[in-house]
């Protein structure tokens, strides 16, 4: 399959929105540059994951797992973290897919830009997805190693959003050994509580964006995303004791 990429500066055009409903967007030059990405499958898969079912939104999540591990991941890196190649796919070849899925773009410009045009970071659901979907599989080839990831990725998920918020703990290895401490502890629970009796902090504070927090306040002193996990867990549980009394995890 080739993609043509769009060309930079799409998102000024104020016509997009209207063409994409109007299935307009292939038609026209004036959207493409000259790149072209050729891709040997690109099976649809869940894009938007903001349901309030939780059963829902982590089957998506797997899905969304699953698909991106198995055909995604074999493009370049370079072009599966693009924000502009997945923009161009979405737009140029999976319109239908998105309009029987997600009917709510077609309510309003709003909603097309939070689903379909949402910036590539770590608020981005196919963002989010493909980032645990190439740290997994980096880390083990073995299906049940990996679907065990990708539970504790949605069971806390609050706290990967933050760590993936950060550019320095981008890092698969740091990732799966939070995970792994979080499972070993039993500290999932812990970590997505409120924090009491603070008035120091926000209203809507949760004990592991805190422990994040740490960790990013300390860095380059503590080269925390370097770290073995059995270093990595005992700065773990200090800076955890900062927010909660968890004396009994030593």
């Amino acid at each position: 399959m080739e993609i043509r990429l769009l060309e930079r500066g799409y998102r000024n055009n104020a016509n997009l929105y209207k063409d994409f409903l109007e299935d307009q967007i292939n038609s026209k030059e004036e959207y493409f540059s000259n790149e072209v990405v050729t891709i040997i499958n690109a099976p649809d898969f869940p894009i938007y994951m903001a349901q309030k079912n939780e059963y829902e939104r982590n089957d998506h999540f797997f899905k969304a797992f699953k698909v991106l591990s198995e055909y995604y991941l074999k493009t370049d890196r370079d072009i599966h973290l693009d924000e502009r190649f997945w923009h161009s796919l979405l737009l140029t070849k999976k319109r239908e897919f998105i309009l029987s899925t997600y009917p709510q773009v077609e309510e309003s410009e709003k909603n097309f830009n939070n689903i379909v045009l949402k910036k590539f970071d770590w608020e981005n659901y196919i963002y989010k997805s493909i980032l645990a979907a190439q740290y997994v599989s980096d880390h083990t080839s073995d299906i049940n190693k990996q679907s065990h990831y990708y539970r504790l990725i949605v069971e806390n998920l609050d706290l990967y959003n933050y760590i993936i918020k950060y550019e320095i703990f981008r890092n698969g290895q740091f990732l799966l050994n939070v995970m792994d401490i979080i499972n070993e502890l039993d500290l999932s629970k812990i970590l997505k509580a409120k924090i009491k009796n603070r008035d120091d902090l926000g209203r809507d504070e949760r004990v592991g964006r805190r422990v994040i927090f740490e960790f990013n306040k300390s860095y380059p002193i503590v080269l925390s995303p370097m770290l073995e996990k059995d270093e990595l867990k005992t700065l773990f549980l200090e800076n955890l004791k900062l927010y909660a009394d968890v004396d009994d995890k030593d």
